[in-house]
């Protein structure tokens, strides 16, 4: 039976999914807890990614080679690069670049070396279903998902879905510099995390189908830091859990 192996970057992710699972079982490899069950059905290992590229890479590797999983479904937060992508916006990835990578003069600047490739490109198929239910899921979020408190507290209007570049790295973005340095680097980002590209290229090794859905925290720059576990916990999982619902829901 098909596997679906999902990765939350965060705790409270994480605990929102194992809710909607009625029958999770967990096992330890690695150091890390896989949690088996099912989702309308579907039968999947869920995981927290833990912080940064290569935790994420062997968190991935576990879910392929131990697990077994024939596709991965990545979660999280990021924050906001391009123009229009506003806190509480969502970004479903096209593609994913390192933007840490740089092996010059051998290899061009962000080129994953002896791959040829600066750019992991996400499964066509698996994100339209994930744009598909995103939008679904987000239609209006105040008719439920989340209370009038928790919209006025963050600021929150509509929230709109993107489709784009996510870069990854291992440090925090969290100033304007660093944010604008991005911007002039990567034009075409949308967003910027820690994991994703990583995980990214684990599955392209495998030719394994992947995607990456990321809810914007923050603008990565000096107010990075305000409020953020808070507003994964009261935004962002919410997000996660509901869209992972929408999409679980229409799969035969």
């Amino acid at each position: 039976m098909p596997c679906l192996g999902l990765i939350a970057a965060l705790r409270p992710e994480l605990a929102a999914v194992l809710d909607r699972m009625p029958d999770e079982r967990r096992q330890s490899v690695a150091g890390r807890d896989y949690w088996l069950g099912h989702w309308h059905g579907h039968e999947l290992v869920v995981v927290l990614s833990r912080i940064g590229k290569v935790a994420a890479a062997t968190t991935a590797t576990v879910l392929i080679e131990r697990f077994g999983v024939d596709r991965i479904i990545f979660t999280g937060a990021a924050g906001g690069l391009g123009d229009g992508v506003s806190v509480g916006d969502v970004v479903v990835a096209t593609e994913l670049l390192q933007h840490d990578m740089d092996a010059s003069p051998l290899f061009p600047r962000y080129e994953v070396p002896l791959t040829g490739l600066t750019r992991f490109p996400a499964d066509a198929a698996l994100s339209r279903s994930l744009l598909d239910a995103a939008r679904e899921a987000l239609a209006n979020p105040s008719g439920g998902l989340l209370d009038a408190d928790t919209l006025r507290e963050f600021r929150l209007r509509r929230p709109l879905v993107h489709q784009g570049l996510i870069v990854s790295g291992d440090r925090f973005v969290a100033t304007n510099a660093e944010s604008a340095a991005l911007r002039q680097a990567l034009p075409d980002a949308l967003a910027v995390e820690m994991e994703g590209a990583a995980v990214a290229q684990v599955c392209h090794d495998y030719g394994l189908p992947f995607a990456a859905i990321r809810t914007i925290s923050d603008r990565a720059d000096d107010a990075a830091h305000v409020d953020f576990n808070r507003f994964i916990e009261q935004v962002a999982s919410r997000y996660s859990a509901e869209i992972l619902e929408a999409y679980f829901s229409k799969q035969s």
